[in-house]
Order: structure tokens, then C-alpha cells, then sequence
């Protein structure tokens, strides 16, 4: 079947979703203002207009756009349409997830949520990965796999929608402060023990925004997360890394060429925690590190001299 798939955004992960369904031999839309170097196959609008006529549109922009991305959608899509987002962010300090964002702006309701260890390069080029959707609307998984998944891209699927957003936004600041700790030196255990209890620390926040737990230690959380430390290239590694060399973290940022959400996203979380009277000690000391608020050897005393409870 062939499918006519949109795509607003043409950043690593918009030009990978085109690339791949057009791979699968779907007609493909991408929306983008300087678009370069893609397949003759996939057509190429400075205007949001052709989007009205695909079936399925992935929203592909860094949360910081998506409300004016989405207005713009809302313009030229209806109910008919479904709509898929892959962005790794939040909007605002009330931890506005894309999907409700979608929803606001535009009249489409079928809406879901694309994340887990899924980098641009191996969706582009088709090399084994996975993926977890989040939707409560089966056609919308059916269509997302039919676009880009198959033997090459396992997608998976849950309708814990707010809990895959959630757990693929703090990822970032969780990649950045594993990161950090791997230019200092850090041993393979204590990476285990940030990377778990960092990942408990921001499902308990999620759970109080209506996730489920179990979410954040699947694909969406702890795979994505497994990923990053592994290697994967992605910015918020790489970001971590420069810290850990003692650059600031305005800099480092700077520097990187991509845009990293983790520390807002991260501020907003520990402010909404400290209001429903959650401890985020992780998330606390790495966002007094990287303000120089605290050095590296206070931080990590810091967290080993805490009392130690149930896991």
C-alpha cells in the first residue's frame, strides 16, 4: 500500500523519516525552507500547503518550534489526518508534551509520539534499530509501521503517550550527565548506578504528570538511554563530555552545532518536583555543576554521602 507521507521539519530526523519512507516506496512530502541533498523521489515545499493531502504527517522540529509549526499544521490539516511527532523536548515550565500541543493548535486528534533509541543515521540508512510509539489509536501504529518500519526498524507500541514523551525528554539531561561523568573517569558501575537511579528519579516526576513508571524502563527511557551511553554520536553526549573537560556550559553549547533541550527541560522537572514534594538529587547536582554552582569532586560526594533507601 502505498502511503502519502508528510513531513514538517527538515532537521536530522525530518530528512531520515523522508529518506526511509521514501525507501519504502511511499510519496513522500517534506516541508522545509532550504531542504538540500535528498532523493529525487521526495518532494520539497517552502509552504505547508501540500501536507493537506498526505495521510500521514510526521511533525519533525525541536519542541522549541512546535507551537508555531503547529499553528502553521492547523492552517492545512483536519480530522483525517494522523500525526506523528519525533521531538525530544517539552514546551514551557508546565512540561507541555508535543502532543498536546498538536492538539491545541490543529483539529487532528490522532496524534502519537515517535522516541527510544532511534538516531537519524540508522533510520536514514536502514541499519537495525527499534522504536516505541505512543498512541491510543491503532490505525496510527499500523500506518507508522507501513511508512518506515519492517525488518529493519521494529516499532513498537504503547498507549502511555505522555509517559514515552516524558521519558524521551529527560533522556537528553540523563545522556549529558553520563556523559559528564565518563570524561571523569567514571567506572562501568557507577555509569549502572546514574543511569538507573537517574531514570527512578524522573519516572517518579512522570508518574506525578500521569505516566505510567514501567514506561521510563522500556524503550523510550532506559533503551534510549542504553544507546546514548553506548555511542550513538549524539549531541547531549558530546555536550556532557565538554563539560567533563571544564568548559562552560553556554560554550559547550555553542559549540556543539545542535540545539540541547535537556537543561530546560531538566530546570522545569526539578522545580515541578520540589512543588509535589519529590527529591531529584541527580538532576539537582548536575544542573548546580554545569551553572558552576558546584565542582565535580562536591558532586560527587554530594551523592554518595546521601542516606541509601529501597530500590
Amino acid at each position: 500500500m502505498t502511503i502519502r507521507v508528510g513531513v514538517a521539519g527538515a532537521g536530522g530526523f525530518g530528512r531520515a523519516i523522508a529518506i526511509a519512507s521514501a525507501r519504502h516506496g511511499h510519496d513522500v512530502m517534506l516541508w522545509s525552507r532550504s531542504a538540500r541533498d535528498l532523493p529525487e523521489s521526495i518532494h520539497v515545499s517552502s509552504d505547508m500547503g501540500p501536507l493537506r493531502e498526505c495521510d500521514l504527517i510526521f511533525l519533525a522540529v525541536p519542541a522549541r518550534h512546535a507551537v508555531d509549526a503547529a499553528e502553521q499544521l492547523g492552517e492545512v490539516i483536519d480530522g483525517r489526518h494522523l500525526v506523528v511527532h519525533v521531538s525530544r523536548g517539552l514546551v514551557g515550565a508546565e512540561l507541555k508534551t508535543i502532543t498536546q500541543v498538536v492538539r491545541e493548535k490543529t483539529v487532528c486528534r490522532r496524534v502519537g509520539a515517535l522516541a527510544g533509541p532511534l538516531v537519524a543515521d540508522a533510520l536514514a540508512e536502514g541499519r537495525p534499530s527499534g522504536a516505541i510509539l505512543g498512541t491510543g489509536f491503532p490505525e496510527l501504529t499500523a500506518m507508522v509501521r507501513e511508512a518506515i518500519g519492517g525488518s529493519d526498524l521494529r516499532i513498537y507500541e504503547t498507549s502511555d503517550v505522555v509517559g514515552v514523551e516524558l521519558a524521551s525528554a529527560t533522556v537528553g539531561f540523563l545522556t549529558v550527565v553520563l556523559g559528564y561523568v565518563q570524561e571523569l573517569g567514571a567506572e562501568p558501575g557507577t555509569l549502572a548506578v546514574l543511569a538507573t537511579r537517574g531514570m527512578a528519579e524522573i519516572s517518579r516526576i512522570g508518574v506525578t504528570l500521569g505516566a505510567k513508571e514501567s514506561t521510563f524502563m522500556g524503550l523510550a527511557g532506559l533503551g534510549d538511554l542504553i544507546a546514548a551511553v553506548a555511542g550513538d554520536k549524539r549531541p547531549e553526549s558530546r555536550l556532557g563530555r565538554a563539560l567533563g573537560l571544564g568548559a562552560e556550559l553556554g560554550t559547550a553549547i555553542g559549540e556543539l552545532g545542535s540545539y540541547v533541550e535537556g537543561f530546560e527541560v531538566a530546570r522545569h522537572m526539578i522545580e515541578h518536583a520540589r512543588r509535589d514534594g519529590l527529591e531529584t538529587p541527580i538532576s539537582s547536582t548536575f544542573v548546580a555543576v554545569s551553572e558552576g554552582r558546584m565542582g565535580p569532586e562536591d558532586a560527587i560526594h554530594a551523592l554518595m554521602e546521601r542516606r541509601v533507601g529501597r530500590e
